[in-house]
């Protein structure tokens, strides 16, 4: 008996209905970056392995996909490299390339391959798969799509406060009601540099990172285990457990960081981001969150983070500003700003809130039942004439009956059955059902393309 196949875990098959609901997700994403002059791109899902490498700190490279090698991947593999057993230098050997992490990395790759014909700042948006390693679990998947939003060319903040305000757009128009967490990688250095531990300013930040999923306590264990003292750990405290206001906030930060320079400029960058938006006015509620850390290498000045508020999820979006990325690809001092979208996350939470609108979900509008030969000849040029107008038109293929066809139509909702037979071909008509009220009317091919053109 042939064994009942299967997905990999951390991937998912989407029916018809759920492509549906993806799509409308897409389309949303889509529509509100081109509202805001983004241009679209797309990049290959596999990158050369020595491009993706090292961007996304140790515990991101150990999450890449590598890709084995075609052919005889074993010819260059010595038999000492082969008993040693070393799993990281033998994957450098077996394998060239790997399936893209993030869309960000590749999207540096991509302005340093075509800096000749970009015209700066750039824009761009792409929304394509990327695939990571990790323990599948609820809202975290091995497979999932990015909605990702760049400006690369500009040091302008006004170019923050612009995706913050495509954030808001686009959770609005979902009806999500979210909040979104702003923080500065400069003031995360300058308390660092404060507290004497500017040379594990990555740890820190990976660590402060994780207060929301484990708690305080076990942060500070994570800070022992990188070696902070005490007196670090406890100069920690106030500032990562800090409440009230944004403003306040910003009172706080700026007494402790006063002397530092790197922080004070973290922390007139986020004024500037906060001050900005709150003249412009938000839907949502935007909080600077000093936990808030983002542990991927990259980023160096803002940092942003999205969560939903009426259903358990993580970050459904996040970004920040990496004004080096590009250098590592040997294109030095072109800055950049992006944002996420976490479109498979988003698509759990619009499910869980029931937010998806009616029309979007809405398949085929109207089918034609088949009678037979001569009657499929008579709908034909009429099932035309609807689909000319815009009007999504079924043909039912097989002349079967019509319990079966009405049942079909049920199964797709689709609102209205055309019905042509001996008397309305006679009379040059089509008996119309609406689905939904079980009410027919006998109307012309042109009133039926009007009434369902409305």
């Amino acid at each position: 008996m042939a064994q009942k196949p299967s997905i990999p875990k951390g991937t998912r098959d989407f029916s018809a209905e759920e492509m549906a609901k993806r799509n409308y997700i897409f389309d949303t994403i889509r529509s509100v970056y081109a509202l805001y002059g983004f241009q679209q791109i797309e990049t290959p899902a596999m990158e050369n392995l020595q491009t993706l490498m090292g961007k996304y700190g140790e515990e991101g490279d150990k999450l890449l996909f590598k890709i084995l090698n075609s052919g005889d991947y074993l010819a260059k593999v010595s038999d000492d490299d082969l008993l040693g057993r070393q799993s990281l230098k033998l994957a450098s050997k077996f394998c060239e390339k790997g399936l893209r992490y993030d869309l960000t990395v590749p999207f540096a790759r991509y302005v340093v391959m075509h800096r000749d014909e970009l015209q700066l700042p750039f824009k761009r948006y792409q929304i394509q798969p990327v695939w990571r390693a990790d323990r599948p679990q609820r809202g975290r998947y091995r497979e999932f799509y990015q909605c990702d939003a760049d400006v690369v060319g500009s040091d302008s903040l006004l170019n923050e406060v612009e995706l913050m305000q495509i954030v808001d757009t686009v959770f609005t128009r979902f009806g999500i009601r979210v909040q979104i967490k702003i923080n500065n990688r400069k003031i995360l250095a300058g308390i660092a540099e404060t507290i004497g531990a500017s040379d594990k300013i990555v740890n820190i930040t990976v660590a402060i990172d994780k207060l929301d999923k484990i708690g305080l306590e076990n942060v500070n264990a994570e800070l022992r285990e990188i070696g902070l003292g005490e007196d670090a750990i406890a100069s920690l405290q106030p500032i990562v457990s800090m409440e009230g206001s944004n403003d306040e906030k910003l009172e706080v930060i700026t007494d402790v960081l006063r002397e530092n320079a790197i922080g004070m400029k973290g922390v007139e960058e986020t004024r500037f981001i906060l001050d900005t938006l709150k003249s412009i006015g938000l839907n949502n509620e935007l909080q600077f969150d000093l936990t808030l850390a983002r542990g991927l290498n990259y980023y160096t000045g803002a940092i942003f983070e999205v969560k939903a508020l009426d259903t358990p999820m993580g970050s459904i979006t996040g970004g920040g500003r990496y004004d080096n990325l590009t250098g590592i690809f040997g294109m030095p001092g072109l800055s950049g700003v992006g944002i996420s979208f976490g479109a498979d996350r988003i698509f759990d939470v619009l499910n869980a809130l029931r937010l998806y609108p009616e029309d979007a979900m809405t398949g085929t509008q109207l089918l034609f039942i088949n009678f037979g030969q001569r009657e499929t000849a008579y709908c034909l040029p009429i099932v035309a004439k609807a689909r000319k107008a815009g009007i999504r038109t079924e043909m039912y293929p097989d002349a079967a009956k019509m319990k079966k066809q009405m049942s079909y139509a049920n199964a797709k909702h689709i609102p209205f059955v055309a019905l042509a037979g001996e008397n309305e071909i006679d009379k040059m008509k089509i008996t119309l059902k609406n689905m939904s009220t079980g009410e027919q009317q006998l109307v012309t091919p042109d009133e039926l393309v009007e009434l369902l053109s409305k």
